[in-house]
């Protein structure tokens, strides 16, 4: 956290993706060299914060962890592959 920098304390969907500070963005590595990906955040308290890497002042979507383990659980059972057929 950078000085004058307050932590959050609570999160939700819509905020502007610059207010959750102190939280590290990450992406995937099969990210594609344009920069169309997202990107997630883990936040205090285990939830999720998601965000579009082309846009990282916009807004975030906060998901809770439960809400994350069915998506990744449904990404690998491949329920999804047909969105980018």
């Amino acid at each position: 956290m950078q000085l004058g920098e307050r932590p959050v304390h609570h999160a939700y969907n819509g905020m502007a993706a610059t207010e959750l500070h102190g939280v590290v963005w990450q992406k995937s590595r099969h990210s594609n060299s344009q920069g169309s990906c997202v990107e997630f955040a883990k936040l205090p308290g285990g939830s999720v914060a998601v965000r579009n890497s082309r846009h990282p002042e916009g807004p975030a979507l906060v998901y809770t962890r439960a809400e994350i383990v069915a998506m990744l659980a449904g990404v690998k059972d491949g329920e999804f592959d047909h969105l980018t057929a």
